[in-house]
């Protein structure tokens, strides 16, 4: 998970004072912050460390990530003015992005970096909602009632994710995620209408350059299925959905998961069965990257996270 490392004290520490925006723009910050939890935990790839509306920040979109709520926008989009108001992003954007990736690829030598980025229904949600929302009323409330408008905006923000991921592609990357982690409160049908076609747009796009393709979003069960049928190499999956379920709705594909994060404060005698029945139902697909179900809660132990690691690469050997 992008989050990986926040749990640990060195990341509070370089992090002091730095707004989360200001920090994706250090190459500096980016590199340290990304190898901590390789260097903590052994962990058999990096996530690249990044926001999923740094790049709209990056391009001039007045956005910013403010602590205790997340990322609001100064004018909620309404119109087709606001629109335009996200204009596309150029590798010219990002230099920091390029140079960082480019560090992290020399230091880390034979360990993989995921690249990542915003699909485009999550970041829209903030952009639409002007916040963070639990029911996504006015979000929903565009789709349906200016589809036409809805799908313009949802084009651009996956034109954003293509330019992004391709930069972070050509830099060195390794391979690809695409969080779209509030895609759970969509029904299948409004998915499959509003949603699937742009997250297809931005795999199809990425998919001349052969590296893996991941597709991850929360509270998805439901939508599994039409996840997969965007185009992803490996599809996420949260706790909610045991694995081997999973695998009948995704189809004959990698999948990634799903440990409940709930349980890093359960104790190992908890964990430890639960980490046994994620590998073994993990086995009804063709492959499978055990992790979490979703984020690293902030005030997780890492030394349990770091023992998560080891014993399953030790189970996996």
């Amino acid at each position: 998970m992008r989050q990986a490392g926040r749990a640990l004290p060195e990341y509070r520490k370089v992090r002091e004072g730095i707004t989360m925006l200001e920090s994706c723009m250090r190459p500096d910050l980016v590199v340290e912050i990304t190898l901590q939890p390789v260097r903590r935990y052994g962990v058999d790839a990096a996530i690249f460390f990044s926001d999923i509306v740094a790049p709209l920040q990056f391009a001039g979109y007045d956005i910013e990530i403010k602590p205790g709520i997340g990322p609001v926008a100064a004018d909620p989009i309404r119109d087709a003015a606001g629109i335009a108001a996200v204009r596309p992003v150029t590798a010219a954007d990002v230099p920091y992005t390029t140079e960082a990736i480019q560090q992290l690829v020399s230091e880390l030598g034979g360990t993989p970096l995921i690249g990542f980025a915003g699909a485009p229904f999550t970041v829209a949600s903030y952009l639409v909602e002007g916040g963070p929302s639990k029911d996504f009323a006015k979000t929903k409330a565009m789709m349906h009632g200016n589809p036409d408008l809805w799908h313009a905006l949802a084009d651009r923000l996956a034109d954003v994710a293509i330019a992004y991921l391709t930069v972070q592609v050509e830099a060195g990357a390794s391979a690809i995620q695409l969080f779209d982690s509030w895609a759970g409160g969509l029904s299948p049908r409004d998915y499959e209408r509003f949603v699937l076609p742009h997250s297809a747009k931005v795999f199809e796009a990425l998919k001349p350059y052969g590296v893996p393709r991941v597709h991850f979003g929360v509270n998805t069960g439901e939508l599994l299925g039409l996840m997969s049928a965007a185009g992803a190499d490996v599809v996420g999956v949260d706790w909610r959905v045991p694995l081997d379920e999973a695998a009948r709705r995704v189809g004959p594909k990698p999948l990634q998961g799903n440990l409940d994060p709930a349980l890093l404060f359960a104790g190992w005698e908890a964990i430890e069965p639960e980490i046994d029945r994620i590998l073994e139902e993990g086995k009804s697909a063709p492959g499978h990257i055990f992790n979490l179900g979703h984020g690293v809660p902030p005030d997780a132990d890492p030394d349990v996270l770091q023992r998560i690691a080891k014993y399953v690469q030790t189970r996996s050997a």
